[in-house]
């Protein structure tokens, strides 16, 4: 960070009136610097101050001396930017009572918008000693992370930025990391890559532009603390689920010295180009782990306050998160702490919304997951947050933490169910049709029933959680063996299939099946109803080598390889004409769900779905013990109907055909003699999409679907409506 000259410790001195109503660090118009922290049962509280020269060893300590409801603040004249700090704290070791005061530890201001970074995890951090909750005399002070001054007028030019603001059933989510997004982009100058400023660089907008990407959604950018356990193997963590810091941006993914103004200014190049920002934050715990983890900052501030404790136990903590210690939301310092962080990083930073890590945790109150609990309450009436978009990981690892589709009103989920029932639909498990139909058209079973609409289904079919797209038709079995974890982590659950070979092979018909598979998944992604949510590299065929747990690989198991966005370019050009197909026809981005019924008065229905055999879907075959294939035709319903900007075609009415059995059928497409339909899509062809005009139906002629295959195709001739929705007799 740029600093102005740094003061010496004779400058320094204490400042009239300081103020307790806002935490963390602010400037104040005289030019004194107001620190303020929150604590209800600590004695007493010492700000600690490093001095630029000496980054490592303590400058001065000014004990805070105004207190007011339970917020602990002091005001200095003759600090400048560029000073470190941080807090010890003193009061009662009784973990018995859920008291770690522990002043040997230098903690971390909750609220810091920068800290001195990188940050990993040291033994001499560690608030306690033994199982027993001794307390550990070690002075933590050289090796904790520390937050510094920010600059006196941080303001930033956005130059009008405006949000691009997109519905989520328009939206088109590109999951990525920062830095392994650019890590290795030839595009991209040497300096910036694996930065903020290397997302923000026009070869990596212009990848995403290219593919019709709305929003990037990236791994957690806050500041994060690498696991003891990870260092002592030589590896980090590197999706960075570890947070110490809910307000500063993550330090090492800066290519300058202030992480704050690169981050707004990645922000401000991104909505130029249309696309927005989506951050996945991590509320439901922190990097300080067990009580036996590190003490960073919560636990040596107000640990009943900032964490879930057995009641009766209070020195255990209770863990919804399998990360050792679960954020406690309900009281109301936590969820302040999470309004504010969320707030600042929408008005500060400008971004356009969070993809909340194991939401559930954040809705128990007290154990059970309630969609009414004070934190939706809070962000359903924040005039500011309530205007974003919010995405739940509906689930986390406690009892009842499976909630797909149990969120209010406002909130959208991550659809575990869609890519579950997708992956076994395209293996060929049988009994799928039914829960395939529901999916794609929106998962009205889901989300209907709190008034919310197709967009709250966040489909996806791969995430950073798991094996890639091209490792998900290439591996039966997961091969995490560089985590050093034997294997062990990582979920042995991944419903994939290597298609006869686990991992590469040489084998032109497999390797051809693969692909078509991929292209399958693909179409399904984007022809379905709700949100799109990508990830990032699938598009290339971007692969782990099975790794389906890559958290701690900072290196080329996780980072992008462009080099094979060359050879495979043709899936590369088919998501992006899916993309475009998406945008040209609006009925794949309804706001309402269908209803099988007329539309707008007219002979026409906005969905009908047949058997191969051209006959209406009965209830008997909806649960056929057979892989799936059927098909269906969607007409845009003109009660629907919105200009949102896009091109849109005079007729929006298209076939979808699914074959996901091991053996070609023949398809007897519905309508009667005046109605012709174009081919658009078809997913055997190498490039996924049919050369215009050249492949129509001819009524009474049965179509051959291939295999594991899906075509699409666009009425150009005639109306589909009540007389005509079926085929035209054998």
């Amino acid at each position: 960070m740029s600093t102005h000259a740094a003061s010496s410790l004779e400058e320094i001195e204490l400042a009239e009136h300081s103020d307790g109503r806002r935490l963390g660090v602010h400037w104040r118009s005289d030019g004194s610097v107001n620190f303020a922290v929150y604590s209800r049962n600590a004695s007493a509280i010492d700000l600690v101050l490093f001095s630029p020269e000496n980054p490592d060893r303590e400058a001065a300590r000014v004990r805070l001396t105004e207190r007011v409801n339970r917020t602990w603040h002091v005001a200095l004249r003759g600090v400048t930017p560029g000073w470190r700090y941080g807090y010890r704290v003193h009061g009662p070791w009784m973990p018995e009572w859920g008291f770690f005061f522990n002043a040997d530890k230098l903690l971390l201001d909750p609220y810091a918008t920068h800290i001195d970074g990188p940050s990993e995890a040291h033994p001499w951090m560690r608030g306690t000693a033994g199982k027993d909750f001794r307390r550990n005399r070690h002075d933590s002070g050289p090796v904790a992370p520390k937050g510094l001054i920010p600059p006196a007028d941080e303001a930033f030019d956005w130059r009008g930025d405006t949000r691009p603001d997109r519905p989520l059933e328009d939206t088109v989510i590109y999951e990525t990391h920062v830095k392994g997004f650019t890590q290795q982009m030839g595009g991209v100058p040497e300096h910036l890559r694996g930065s903020y400023a290397g997302l923000a660089h026009e070869a990596a907008i212009g990848h995403l532009n290219h593919l019709g990407v709305t929003a990037v959604q990236l791994l957690p950018v806050h500041q994060h603390l690498d696991d003891d356990f990870l260092r002592k193997r030589g590896l980090v963590n590197y999706w960075g689920y570890n947070t110490i810091g809910f307000f500063a941006p993550e330090a090492r993914y800066a290519a300058t010295e202030n992480p704050v103004t690169e981050f707004k200014a990645m922000v401000r190049a991104l909505h130029a180009a249309g696309i927005e920002v989506i951050l996945d934050v991590v509320y439901n715990h922190t990097g300080e782990a067990g009580p036996d983890g590190p003490a960073i900052n919560l636990r040596g501030f107000e640990n009943l306050a900032y964490y879930r404790t057995r009641p009766k136990f209070p020195e255990q903590y209770v863990d919804y998160t399998g990360c050792g210690n679960t954020l406690n939301v309900p009281h109301a310092q936590a969820l302040r702490l999470v309004l504010d962080s969320l707030r600042y990083w929408v008005e500060e930073m400008h971004v356009d919304g969070f993809r909340f890590d194991l939401g559930v945790t954040l809705g128990r109150e007290p154990a059970a997951f309630n969609p009414q609990s004070a934190f939706f309450k809070a962000i359903a009436a924040d005039p500011v947050l309530s205007q974003v978009k919010m995405i739940a990981e509906p689930w986390d690892l406690g009892r009842g933490g499976y909630q797909v589709g149990g969120f209010p009103s406002g909130w959208a989920e991550l659809n575990g169910k869609y890519r579950d029932c997708l992956r076994r639909f395209w293996k060929g498990d049988s009994r799928m049709i039914g829960e395939f139909a529901s999916r794609i058209t929106g998962s009205e079973d889901l989300f209907h029933h709190n008034d919310r609409k197709p967009g709250a289904s966040v489909n996806f079919i791969t995430s950073h959680d798991g094996f890639p797209l091209h490792d998900l038709v290439s591996y039966n079995d997961k091969h995490n063996e560089a985590n050093g974890e034997g294997n062990r982590d990582g979920d042995s659950h991944n419903l994939s299939w290597n298609h006869g070979v686990e991992g590469p092979t040489e084998d032109p018909e497999i390797n051809a099946l693969r692909e078509r598979q991929c292209r399958n998944f693909l179409a399904t992604l984007f022809l379905s109803q709700g949100a799109v949510f990508l990830l990032g590299g699938d598009e290339f065929g971007r692969t782990q080598g099975g790794n389906n747990n890559g958290y701690c690989q900072d290196n080329e198991i996780s980072w992008f390889n462009w080099e094979r966005s060359a050879t495979f370019w043709k899936r590369r050009e088919f998501v992006r004409r899916l993309g475009e197909f998406r945008r040209q026809h609006e009925v794949l981005r309804r706001r309402n769900f269908f209803t099988g019924e007329t539309i707008a008065g007219r002979p026409v229905r906005d969905m009908a779905w047949f058997t191969p055999d051209g006959e209406t879907v009965d209830s008997a075959y909806w649960n056929a013990d057979l892989p799936g294939a059927l098909s269906v035709v969607i007409n845009r319903n003109a009660a629907d109907h919105r200009h949102n900007g896009w091109r849109l075609k005079e007729s929006d009415t298209l076939l979808l055909v699914f074959n996901a059995r091991a053996e070609s059928l023949d398809f007897r497409l519905p309508g009667g003699p005046d109605i012709v339909w174009e081919m658009v899509i078809d997913t055997t062809l190498p490039e996924g999409f049919a050369d215009s005009g050249i492949h129509r139906s001819t009524y009474g002629k049965p179509v051959t679907v291939a295999d594991r295959s899906l075509q699409a195709w666009v009425l150009k001739e005639g109306r589909f409506g009540h007389s005509q929705d079926s085929a035209p007799p054998a």
